[in-house]
C-alpha cells in the first residue's frame, strides 16, 4: 500500500502546494498507519475496517498521545482514504463511522508588550548579526509572520518606501503585510550595513542570513529567539510563533479588526484568529468595566 501513500503525497505536494513540513507531518502519521496494518495483516485496501483504525487511535491513546496529536492523526488517515476513493484505488471509506476526539482548544502563550519590549532591547547593534537579529525580531513581530515566512522573505519581497513586505504563506498562498515605522527603520539599517557583510556570493536575495552568507534554518531562529528571552529575564517559555502570538494579541488590544487581523496573519479561516480574543482576562475585565452600564454608573 506504499504506492498508493506515495501518489497521496504527490497530489498534497502538486495539486494542494503543502508546504514541506506539513508533507513530512502527512508522512509520519500515515507510514505509521500502514505500519500498523501491517502487523495486523492487512495487505489490502478492501480488507481495511473501521476497527482497524479504532484500534489505532486506541493504541495512540495508551501512548499518551494529546487529542490534538490523536485528531491529526485521524485527519490524515481521513484525507488518505477520500483520495483513495476520488482516485478509484478502493471503494470503501472505513473512517466514515468514526468520531474525532474531542480536543480542548489550547490558548497559545502571550507575552505582555513590556516583555516583548524587554526583548527587543536585548540585542547587540554594534554587530553585524546582532543588527540582523534586531531587524529580524522586529519583522517578525510587526508583520505577525511565521517562522517558514520570515525565513522565505527575498530582499525584493520588501518594500520600503510604500511599507509592506510580500508574504508567501501556507499553500503558496500570497499576501501582503504592512511593516511600522520601528521595522522599517531597523530594516534600513541592516540592508545598508549588515546584510552586505554577511553576503556571498551564493547568497542571491535571500534577505536574512546567517554568519555563513546562507539562509537561516527554522531551528535556528527559534534558538535566536529564545536566547534573547532567557537573556531578557521572561521566565516564560518561548515557542517559535511566539512573537506572532503577540502580534494577534496585542492588535486586538488595540481594538484592531479581527477581519484585518485574520487577512494579515494569514489565516483562510476566522475561527483560527478568533482563539486570540479568548486571552488576555485582565484586557477584558478592563473593557468589562469601562463599557459596561452597570459598571459606568459607579
Amino acid at each position: 500500500m506504499q504506492e498508493y501513500l506515495s501518489k497521496y503525497l504527490s497530489y498534497l505536494s502538486i495539486e494542494r502546494g503543502l508546504s514541506s513540513n506539513s508533507l513530512i507531518s502527512y508522512e509520519t502519521d500515515l507510514n505509521r498507519y500502514l505500519k500498523f496494518l501491517q502487523i495486523q495483516k492487512v495487505h489490502s485496501l478492501e480488507e481495511i475496517k473501521p476497527e482497524h483504525i479504532s484500534q489505532l487511535i486506541w493504541r495512540l491513546r495508551e501512548k499518551n498521545l494529546k487529542a490534538n496529536s490523536i485528531s491529526r492523526n485521524l485527519s490524515a488517515i481521513r484525507g488518505f482514504h477520500k483520495f483513495l476513493i476520488k482516485q478509484e484505488y478502493s471503494s470503501v471509506d472505513p473512517t466514515v463511522v468514526l468520531e474525532s476526539p474531542k480536543m480542548g482548544r489550547k490558548l497559545p502563550l502571550v507575552l505582555t508588550y513590556p516583555e516583548v519590549n524587554k526583548i527587543l532591547e536585548q540585542q547587540d547593534v554594534s554587530t553585524f548579526l546582532g543588527l540582523r537579529d534586531k531587524a529580524m525580531l522586529e519583522v517578525m513581530y510587526a508583520c505577525g509572520l511565521r517562522i517558514s515566512e520570515l525565513i522565505g522573505l527575498s530582499v525584493n519581497d520588501i518594500f520600503l518606501k510604500d511599507g509592506f513586505i510580500r508574504v508567501l504563506g501556507k499553500g503558496s498562498k500570497e499576501r501582503v503585510v504592512p511593516i511600522g515605522s520601528e521595522a522599517i527603520h531597523w530594516l534600513k539599517r541592516y540592508l545598508l550595513k549588515a546584510r552586505p557583510n554577511l553576503a556571498k556570493q551564493f547568497s542571491q536575495n535571500i534577505l536574512f542570513l546567517n554568519n555563513r552568507g546562507r539562509k537561516l534554518s527554522r531551528m535556528g531562529v527559534w534558538k535566536i529567539l529564545k536566547f534573547y528571552v532567557n537573556k531578557a529575564g521572561i521566565k516564560k517559555k518561548a515557542y517559535p510563533h511566539t512573537l506572532r502570538h503577540c502580534f494577534a494579541t496585542h492588535l486586538l488590544e488595540g481594538g484592531a479588526d479581527l477581519k484585518a487581523v485574520q487577512e494579515m496573519l494569514g489565516h483562510a479561516d476566522i475561527s483560527t484568529t478568533e482563539i486570540y480574543t479568548h486571552l488576555d482576562t485582565s484586557y477584558l475585565k478592563q473593557v468589562h468595566k469601562e463599557a459596561h452600564p452597570r459598571e459606568r454608573a459607579k
